[in-house]
């Protein structure tokens, strides 16, 4: 990915990038709490916030070479490790409470969407890594998706920040806009909790999209948000398939484990295992998802650390006209299935 390409670097020679990541990260986190504390909630989330501080000073001062070891470490083995905890959020039981019919459309869906999506990408001109970064954030859970994808299919800093800039901007409009769908369809709060679950890009903004409805809502979103995010690990089982093959393709050599499906998937399923059995305290779940959290947003302020805004903004209006389309066509399936299914 650009600067997540392997780094042999000593530890030691990593420390100004690290450092200048972290300080990034913590200007995204005050800003998140300042906006909360004049809005009482953040419409951009310090993740987003990272990627465009990090490219606001890319742009104004290009780091030494110095600078370069750390934010490669940042962009990629931050981010895999980051991408290996989320499983720990996974709840297998939570999931299979959904009932077969929902589960069976969630994933019908899911999968409608991400061949919608880089179909329209692809037709739009968008390189084929960037649509399908594009196609994994619209379809499954916007930023983390694109964030887990992007290792696996060696997409470029600057691909990774264009798609979670846009999906963002995005994800802030559905939130705001979605609710009107309760009083202008006549939708119960079941109803709206599955279409914001289906819909909506990140679990947080799947509470901000439902709790002004109610609680039925929240708890009906959240669980669909969850089964969607399940997805992630068999598109990113099904990408690295693909790319392994593809480079084991010219030398005929045999396909290792972690080649087909890369370390850090592997302990994101590990994790989603244990969890479901119980195997995880339940005390530490808290912690554990908020290091994920704290890590994802250190190595999109890496990515943004490594992008050239002005070659970012070439590909705007494809990327955005690709995102739209695919969100109309993700509302309107929602839609089609809660009527099939009676919800």
């Amino acid at each position: 990915m650009g600067l997540a390409a392997a780094d042999p670097a000593p530890k030691p020679a990593r420390l100004p990038g690290i450092l200048l990541c972290l300080a990034v990260t913590v200007v995204a986190v005050a800003v998140q709490h300042a906006e909360t504390l004049v809005f009482s909630q953040a419409w951009l989330e310090a993740l987003v916030l990272a990627i465009l501080i990090g490219a606001a000073v890319r742009s104004a001062w290009t780091p030494p070479k110095a600078y370069a070891p750390g934010i490669t470490f940042c962009a990629k083995t931050v981010l895999e490790v980051a991408v290996l905890l989320l499983g720990a959020s996974i709840s297998l039981q939570s999931i299979a409470a959904a009932g077969l019919g929902l589960l069976a459309g969630i994933a019908a869906i899911v999968v409608a969407a991400l061949i919608f999506s880089y179909g329209i990408g692809r037709a739009l001109g968008l390189p084929t890594r960037m649509a399908i970064l594009v196609a994994a954030g619209n379809s499954i859970c916007g930023n983390s998706a694109i964030a887990a994808v992007a290792p696996v299919i060696g997409a470029s800093s600057k691909d990774v920040a264009s798609s979670i800039a846009f999906t963002a901007v995005l994800g802030v409009i559905v939130v705001l806009l979605l609710p009107i769908a309760v009083p202008l369809l006549h939708m119960t709060e079941l109803q709206y909790g599955v279409l914001a679950g289906l819909t909506v890009y990140a679990v947080p903004q799947v509470l901000a999209a439902t709790a002004p409805i109610g609680t039925l809502a929240v708890q009906t979103g959240t669980l669909v948000k969850l089964v969607r995010v399940l997805m992630l690990g068999p598109l990113v089982t099904v990408l690295s398939l693909g790319v392994a093959r593809q480079a084991a393709a010219g030398t005929r050599r045999r396909l290792s484990v972690n080649q087909v499906v890369p370390w850090f998937i592997l302990g994101f399923l590990v994790l989603a295992v244990l969890r479901s059995a119980g195997l995880l305290p339940a005390a530490a779940l808290p912690w554990v998802a908020w290091l994920s959290g704290a890590m994802t947003i250190v190595s999109m302020a890496a990515l943004g650390l490594g992008v050239d805004v002005r070659t970012v903004a070439k590909a705007g209006p494809a990327v955005t006209l690709t995102v739209t389309l695919s969100l109309v066509m993700l509302v309107v399936v929602s839609l089609v299935l809660i009527r099939i299914l009676k919800v």
